[in-house]
């Protein structure tokens, strides 16, 4: 699998690799048929319950027969309503058994945990991958930013960068191709600050990397590419 381009953005892998996620919760279902316009979310048979239908319509742009059946799945794979850093991972390294798939699905995970308590709840997963498959370029980079800014204090630094990078590589293993170097994953990063750090001072901020992705046609496409998954 090749992997150029990642100094730029991994958008198109973060969101290929949930799609992959999606399927093994058996989440991404044909929709049902059967009218279920009188039914709330079904919420008696889990400890965390969901915010309610209309609220959660509101927050995100899906239908509510689409967050039923989103719903559906979600509660079939997770029936405690949460899902946790553990099960996350190891639903990951089922797709990347050649490579470590560890540490991109802890960095994956933190950015889906959004307030930052250590499970993912079916509210959390119903935004993201709102913003993922159905959001605005500028709403989707600005979520590929925060994947970046594992620290969250609004900057990127060549180390969380390079975090991100190396975890990817880890992922992929031996199939990628060409062949890695050792020092590919510094290479990338320093590439992607090369575009992106436009006042070299050493960090990319928010505004930096939005001006720059929006001016990169390869990133403007794969932004466009899931918009019809479900």
């Amino acid at each position: 699998m090749g992997i150029q381009g990642m100094e730029l953005c991994a958008m198109a892998v973060v969101v290929l690799l949930f799609i992959a996620v999606l399927k093994q919760f058996g989440i991404l279902e044909p929709m049902s048929m059967e009218d279920s316009s009188d039914s709330e979310l079904e919420l008696s048979t889990v400890r965390h319950q969901p915010e309610g239908l209309d609220q959660l319509q509101a927050q995100t742009k899906f239908t509510k027969k689409e967050l039923q059946s989103l719903y559906r799945g979600f509660k079939n794979e997770c029936p405690t309503g949460l899902v946790d850093e553990d099960t996350f991972k190891l639903i990951y390294s089922q797709f990347f058994p050649q490579g470590d798939s560890t540490t991109y699905a802890h960095f994956l995970f933190n950015a889906f945990d959004a307030d930052r308590n250590g499970a993912i709840r079916f509210e959390d997963f119903v935004v993201g991958l709102s913003i993922l498959l159905r959001g605005t370029v500028h709403e989707k980079l600005k979520w590929a930013f925060n994947l970046y800014d594992i620290n969250k204090d609004g900057y990127i630094t060549k180390e969380e960068m390079l975090a991100i990078v190396k975890s990817i590589y880890d992922m992929m293993g031996r199939h990628t191709y060409p062949i890695l170097r050792e020092d590919a994953p510094l290479e990338h990063v320093e590439r992607f600050f090369q575009k992106m750090d436009r006042n070299q001072d050493g960090v990319v901020t928010i505004d930096e990397f939005l001006e720059t992705c929006q001016k990169d046609e390869n990133i403007m496409s794969s932004m466009q590419l899931f918009e019809n998954v479900i």
